[in-house]
Parts: C-alpha cells; sequence; structure tokens
C-alpha cells in the first residue's frame, strides 16, 4: 500500500514536473502559446486519438491501444493499482478487461505545447477478470506529441464516481 502511494505520489510530481518543463525556464508558470489554428488542430488530433482508444476497448484491439500509447505509459487504475503499457495491452489482448458499453462525454482537452490534458467522464459496463464492471468515472488522460507528430499517451488515472446510494 505504502509503494502504492509513493508511485502515485511520484507520478504526480512528474506529470506536474512535466507541465512545468513545458513552460519553460523563466516562464514563471506561463503556458507557452500555441498559435489559435495550430491549437485547434491539435486539439481535433486529441479527439481522435481519444475516439481511437474507446474505439480499441470496445473492440479488445490490443494492436490498436498498442500504437496509442507510449513506451513508458503508465496508469492508475479506479482501484489505485499501478498498469504499465505491457500489463494493459495484455489485459485487452486476453479478454481480462471487456467493455461492452463505454460512452464519453464531458470531454475538454488542454493543450500545454507539445503536451494536451485530457478530462472526461465515462459510463461503462463490461468485465475485468470474469467480475462484471460497471459505472460513472472521471479520468484524465495526459498525451505527448512525439517527434513524428503522434500523439502518445503517456499516463491515465481514473476516479469511480459514488453514487449517491453507495455512499455511507
Amino acid at each position: 500500500m505504502a509503494a502504492n502511494l509513493s508511485l502515485r505520489t511520484a507520478l504526480i510530481a512528474g506529470t506536474l514536473l512535466l507541465l512545468a518543463t513545458v513552460a519553460g525556464p523563466g516562464a514563471h508558470g506561463a503556458v507557452p502559446t500555441v498559435p489559435r489554428a495550430q491549437r485547434h488542430e491539435f486539439r481535433h488530433e486529441i479527439d481522435q486519438a481519444e475516439e481511437a482508444w474507446r474505439s480499441a476497448m470496445l473492440k479488445g484491439n490490443a494492436a490498436a491501444l498498442a500504437n496509442l500509447l507510449a513506451e513508458d505509459y503508465i496508469a492508475i487504475t479506479a482501484k489505485g493499482a499501478i498498469e504499465t503499457k505491457e500489463q494493459a495491452i495484455n489485459s485487452l489482448r486476453t479478454g481480462g478487461l471487456q467493455f461492452s458499453t463505454l460512452l464519453i462525454s464531458d470531454r475538454k482537452v488542454r493543450v500545454y505545447g507539445s503536451t494536451a490534458v485530457v478530462t472526461s467522464l465515462a459510463e461503462l459496463t463490461g468485465s475485468r477478470n470474469n467480475k462484471e464492471i460497471s459505472g460513472r468515472y472521471r479520468y484524465t488522460r495526459v498525451y505527448v506529441r512525439d517527434q513524428a507528430g503522434q500523439w502518445k499517451i503517456v499516463s491515465f488515472e481514473a476516479s469511480r464516481i459514488q453514487e449517491q446510494n453507495e455512499r455511507k
């Protein structure tokens, strides 16, 4: 538990450092200016990547997922578990994770230079390791544009939204 907490803290610190680095030295928290047209184009590309991710998850397409994830991808699941690129791909490939519905709404895309942060609401049904899963989740996904101009997912974190009747 303590190891997961310290890794989670390190991931959050790393994401903050990445965003600070994008702002550049001496920027004092300023975000580099991305021309409006390019920012619009980047948001469109991220929307397409998000739909490719959704499609890969619904179809169990591990190859498509592998293409979207950066080599150093790391996720924090809604249960607090750490998941690497290899684990995410294997879970999809073996059928350990299957979605029957995956509805995405309330998507916000923010672009910071060659980094994009996406927040959304996901409503899903499916199974993980033969146990039914369903519910509403808020998630954050971080993309970085690589040298080839491709957006790669470097980080993901999900939080389950508790319904009123689930709260104690």
